[in-house]
């Protein structure tokens, strides 16, 4: 098997010394074109694979970046994740991707494996604020920074989006098609996202005098998640439901959608206007197209990357060290006069 062999068995196959095997491995330019080949021949007649762990650990650090998401199953952060890559390979990195699924238990257990594995830098988007573990991180020498999140605080780096304003683009919009009676759908209020985005949603309907916003808290920010909230809503008496509903991401909204024009045949936007967050892809192609706020979530991986070289190569450096983009407001049938 090609992990049993080790890298004297291809020297004695190739005639040449040990060190010329690994000068072949990392730095053949020093090598002469013949014995190159001949060992090259020898590596591929003993399927000789060369052990990159090893070598990453006496070298100290690894050619890979760790990223470390809180939901990988959500369209927003599979663009994050492909910009960051996208931008990495152009590095000549890898990007180790984690879900931490919202837990910090599971966001620790990637730190410690990326901590093991010597990686370059981290990009997380952290599971709540409590950020020692980041700062032990960056303390230990490898660079870290935060992706679609924000902690002045901290000092660690970071590459965002103003939520606050987004959440607040989203509710006005909603008033601003006399909708009064808006519900707020999100997760825990630990994740920071979720709470900027309430933030900005009440501090729309303050402007507004005879306009309500009710908090709906669900476990987690999945369609699943939404539904349950739609038919909780469905439920009520129709004049106790709310006339306009700002979810705090794109899933809930499309199980929201679910729930009222599926199973309960709700009019959206007639009777209750709609409204999601990140504009995933899929958000224009649901039964009734969603409105959203929009995060450039591509450019936000990449910049990620971007600040994390900077990080690595000039650690104590006078570069940019907070990103923060501003989202925008995508208006579709759901919430169309």
């Amino acid at each position: 098997m090609s992990r049993g062999v080790s890298i004297k068995e291809v020297a004695q196959a190739a005639g040449v010394s040990v060190g010329t095997v690994s000068n072949v491995l990392n730095r053949p330019e020093k090598v002469a074109d013949a014995t190159v080949q001949r060992v090259q021949a020898a590596i591929r007649s003993l399927g000789f694979v060369r052990n990159d762990a090893a070598r990453q650990l006496r070298a100290g650090s690894s050619r890979s970046i760790g990223l470390i998401v809180l939901d990988a199953a959500n369209p927003f952060f599979a663009d994050v994740a492909r910009g960051a890559e996208a931008r990495a390979a152009d590095a000549g990195l890898v990007v180790l991707l984690g879900n931490s699924d919202e837990a910090m238990a599971r966001e620790a257990a990637y730190l410690d494996l990326f901590l093991q594995q010597r990686v370059s830098g981290v990009l997380v988007t952290p599971a709540d604020d409590d950020l020692e573990g980041l700062v032990r991180l960056r303390d230990a020498g490898i660079p870290v920074v935060l992706v679609d999140h924000e902690a002045a605080d901290s000092h660690l780096p970071s590459v965002s989006v103003d939520d606050v304003e987004g959440g607040y683009l989203a509710v006005a919009h909603l008033l601003s098609l006399g909708r009064r009676r808006i519900a707020f759908v999100g997760g825990s209020p630990g994740i920071r996202q979720v709470r900027d985005r309430l933030a900005g949603a009440r501090r729309a309907v303050a402007d507004v005098p005879d306009a309500r916003l009710e908090v709906i808290e669900e476990p987690a920010l999945t369609v699943l998640h939404g539904r349950a909230a739609g038919q909780r809503l469905i439920a009520r008496d129709r004049g106790d439901r709310p006339d306009a509903v700002f979810a705090a991401n794109d899933l809930l909204a499309v199980g929201l959608l679910q729930a009222f024009a599926l199973i309960a045949d709700i009019p959206v936007p007639d009777d209750i206007a709609l409204i999601g967050y990140d504009d995933i892809d899929f958000a224009s192609a649901t039964v009734v197209p969603l409105s959203s706020i929009r995060q450039p979530a591509t450019r936000i991986g990449q910049s990620a990357v971007d600040l994390l070289m900077q990080e690595i190569r000039e650690p104590d450096g006078t570069h940019e060290r907070s990103i923060r983009f501003r989202p925008e407001l995508v208006v579709r049938d759901s919430t169309r006069r």
